[in-house]
């Protein structure tokens, strides 16, 4: 069994992550913290968890999580990298769902997140959690980098692109919609039901801190400066992210569903699509997977990938425990196989 701690349960993140950790049958959750919820039992604050949990929040100290395997942050940017350097020096296997060990280079983690890097040492150590185009690295790795959600679903939708130099020197662009809780738990004027409701925004369109994270990767993957840009929007749904992605200037006569099912057949949370096909949000609501379309509006020279994940699982939680699984060397697929609800 792998002893579980999680740091951070009372958010979305949290909560979603003890909901899948629960029914994992290699799985013990021996910690979960919270500073609001010390003291209080974690079925008591979701009653969700009451025939599955009897265990008390706790405070987040180093000292009681050094009797876990495996330690899950799902804590505000920041946190991670002040307890990290200990628990790795422990022995203990860490996997951070916020941003601390996403990018590579500290001074750009600084810019964008406002505050020096606590550990910059340990930035080129983190492996990034994207298991489709890191899974060998995941599996060897003491520490890695949860990809954030838009991250999650914008570079699945390219990945093929760029491997195959299709969208070498392409312009991207990632037009993606959030659901609310993709914003967090904390209470926040944006979010309450009165403004998102009936309602549709872009927001942070200069300067979200998902693009230099997906540029990051898109431009390791392609070797080569890409031109990218990235638009992120609020709709009024409580999961799902729905990225459209575009290349422009792409050779018209490639069979790009082909070259996408090819890419994907031996992923088990990527779908690939029949042409003609289009995924929605509803199609992966609670499960880990991402579905894919690709299509060439007209023949003409524009790719238009349509990707679809569940920001809480894909793009969190559920990429969280797989990449668990492969780091403790049991199956990947393990207390993920969850289809999705629908209606």
């Amino acid at each position: 069994m792998i002893s579980v701690g999680i740091v951070g349960g009372t958010g979305y993140t949290g909560v979603e992550l003890l909901r899948i950790l629960v029914s994992h049958p290699m799985v013990e959750i021996k910690v979960v913290t919270s500073r609001s919820e010390a003291g209080n039992k974690v079925s008591t604050v979701y009653p969700s968890l009451l025939a599955s949990l009897d265990i008390v929040f706790t405070k987040p100290d180093v000292a009681h999580l050094k009797k876990c395997d495996c330690v899950f942050f799902a804590s505000p940017n920041g946190t991670a990298m002040q307890m990290v350097p200990e628990l790795l020096s422990e022995g203990i296997k860490v996997i951070d769902l916020a941003a601390d060990f996403r990018i590579k280079d500290p001074a750009t983690w600084e810019q964008w997140y406002k505050q020096p890097h606590a550990c910059p040492d340990l930035l080129e150590k983190a492996v990034y959690g994207l298991p489709e185009l890191h899974r060998e690295k995941i599996k060897k790795a003491i520490l890695v980098a949860n990809p954030g959600c838009y991250p999650t679903a914008v570079i699945l939708g390219f990945l093929p692109l760029l491997e195959s130099g299709i969208s070498k020197n392409t312009k991207l662009i990632a037009d993606a919609k959030s659901g609310v809780s993709g914003a967090g738990r904390g209470a926040n004027v944006p979010t309450l039901f009165s403004e998102a409701g009936e309602n549709f925004k872009a927001y942070n369109v200069n300067a979200h801190r998902h693009w230099p994270e997906i540029k990051q990767v898109l431009e390791t993957v392609s070797k080569n400066e890409v031109n990218f840009v990235f638009t992120p929007h609020l709709t009024p749904m409580v999961r799902g992210i729905f990225a459209t992605l575009y290349s422009v200037g792409v050779d018209s006569s490639i069979d790009l569903v082909d070259l996408y099912k090819k890419r994907y057949a031996a992923e088990v949370f990527v779908q690939v699509l029949d042409e003609g096909m289009l995924p929605e949000t509803k199609h992966v609501r609670a499960s880990n997977q991402c579905i894919l379309s690709i299509s060439k509006p007209y023949n003409g020279d524009t790719v238009v990938v349509l990707s679809v994940i569940d920001n809480l699982v894909k793009g969190a939680a559920g990429q969280a425990v797989q990449n668990m699984n492969l780091m403790f060397g049991i199956e990947e697929t393990t207390g993920l196989m969850q289809a999705g609800l629908f209606p």
